[in-house]
């Protein structure tokens, strides 16, 4: 029930943490195999050996026992620092590095292979390269120039790629800009300012990365426009200045979701600080309250919050479900977990002791059928940093790797990885860690087998 652990090449437990991390992501592994399917036909190792995208699969494979090794016991993982090298990044394996770091530095690398790859070919030969039955070797170029590879599935972007939303809406006229969407491979999330006698929770630091804030000084050109039909003779006014409040929220979830804790702070004195308290989390994760989704119309906002006050007993304030005591937040995430009708130990973060020792299968039973939440993902991976700013030492808790006999499975057993010494751990142990980067991966709910 262990895996390979890596040999520490010199400071090399960044790497060797994040590797073991994203080894226990099915996804990711599948990704890479569709992927790399392109390179089976170049029967040249060598040339194999320049892609990232093909070392990094059969590291991630021997990490999840899904290919046999030389040694099963500790592998080498400096294969990945001189294809990075290749690729000119100036990666020392003798330095202190990040493991955030170098998670963006590999899926930055993987963008540009994908987009290395040509992707149009000549209008020539499109209708030829509509027939299915014709194969790449069958097709010739009627301008007698070199035919591009034709587009396949694979240049789909990798699962940890997501889109934030960061909508604008003018505070005096309630105009909303056109959302703008960003992309993203990791939520870096700050963690805020700490309350004596409540602890930290996961959902605080999401809550706290799609808090609103107000942004003054703004051109807002619906207020002009109404400014300049109120004049007289068509006079020409000046743009009109308001305060917009701004909120980012998550228009797209990957599939698999990589949560960095920011554990950096700062001094007064301008000295760099590590962050060491715990951040509550949970086995399974709910991201439908932080989804962006298209507002709807006012009357139809009005009759749906006028529902919801009847249905609610507890309570409502400003539209919002409220409980006897408790914060606006508390009571906002209050009001969804009404919607779904769940228990509040489902909480992100904020789970009974009970629920901490659960056998690894999420309770979907718990919920209507209708109130099933759309977004769950299930925690894979666990990386945690030891030490301070200057020093220290990386670590991974990642769920063993399922049984031959039933791949598709999710092991309940956990592992804990320092380089090359591996050792069984319990949930509970895992939920207790002061987590840096959290893997989570999507649970399909029933609505998405239907």
């Amino acid at each position: 029930g262990l895996v390979p652990g890596l040999l520490n090449l010199g400071n090399t437990c960044f790497m060797n943490s994040l590797l073991q991390g994203l080894s226990s992501c099915p996804s990711f592994i599948k990704w890479l195999e569709e992927f790399t399917a392109q390179y089976k036909a170049d029967q040249n190792q060598s040339t194999e050996r320049q892609y990232l995208s093909v070392t990094l699969l059969r590291l991630l494979k021997a990490l999840s026992c899904q290919e046999v090794t030389e040694d099963d016991d500790v592998l080498d993982a400096s294969c990945l620092l001189e294809v990075l090298r290749m690729y000119r990044w100036q990666i020392s394996s003798f330095e202190e590095q990040d493991a955030h770091e170098l998670f963006h530095v590999l899926t930055s690398s993987l963008e540009d292979e994908r987009d290395r790859q040509p992707r149009v070919t000549h209008l020539f030969d499109v209708h030829s390269l509509e027939q299915p039955e014709i194969t790449q070797k069958q097709i010739s170029c009627r301008t007698r120039g070199s035919l591009p590879p034709v587009s396949n599935h694979w240049k789909s972007q990798h699962p940890f790629h997501g889109r934030l939303t960061s909508n604008m809406v003018c505070k005096h006229c309630e105009h909303q800009s056109p959302v703008r969407y960003d992309t993203f491979d990791s939520l870096s999330l700050s963690i805020p300012a700490a309350v004596w006698g409540r602890p930290m929770t996961l959902d605080h630091c999401l809550h706290h990365f799609i808090s609103s804030e107000s942004v003054k000084d703004v051109v807002c050109d619906n207020c002009t426009k109404i400014r300049a039909e109120g004049t007289l003779n068509g006079q020409s006014i000046e743009n009109q200045r308001t305060t917009f409040v701004k909120q980012l929220k998550l228009g797209k979830l990957p599939q698999c979701l990589c949560i960095h804790l920011q554990r950096l702070s700062w001094s007064n004195q301008g000295t760099p600080l590590k962050r060491h308290e715990h951040v509550q989390f949970n086995e399974f994760l709910i991201m439908d309250i932080y989804k962006y989704r298209v507002p709807i119309h006012k009357s139809s906002q009005n009759e749906l919050n006028q529902k919801n006050s009847e249905e609610t007993t507890p309570g409502t304030k400003d539209g919002i479900a409220v409980k006897s005591s408790g914060t606006y937040f508390e009571n906002k995430i209050y009001q969804v977990f009404l919607h779904f009708k769940q228990p509040s130990l489902f909480m992100n973060g904020a789970c009974s002791s009970s629920f901490l020792m659960s056998s690894g299968t999420f309770p979907l039973a718990a919920f209507p059928e209708r109130s099933s939440p759309v977004y769950l993902y299930r925690l894979m991976a666990v990386v945690v940093h030891h030490g301070d700013m200057h020093s220290g030492h990386f670590v991974t808790y990642r769920r063993s790797p399922p049984s031959p006999k039933n791949p598709l499975s999710v092991s309940s057993q956990w592992l804990w990885i320092s380089d090359d010494t591996v050792r069984k751990a319990s949930l509970q142990e895992v939920l207790s860690s002061s987590a840096y980067l959290l893997f989570y991966e999507r649970v399909h709910s029933r609505a998405q087998h239907q």
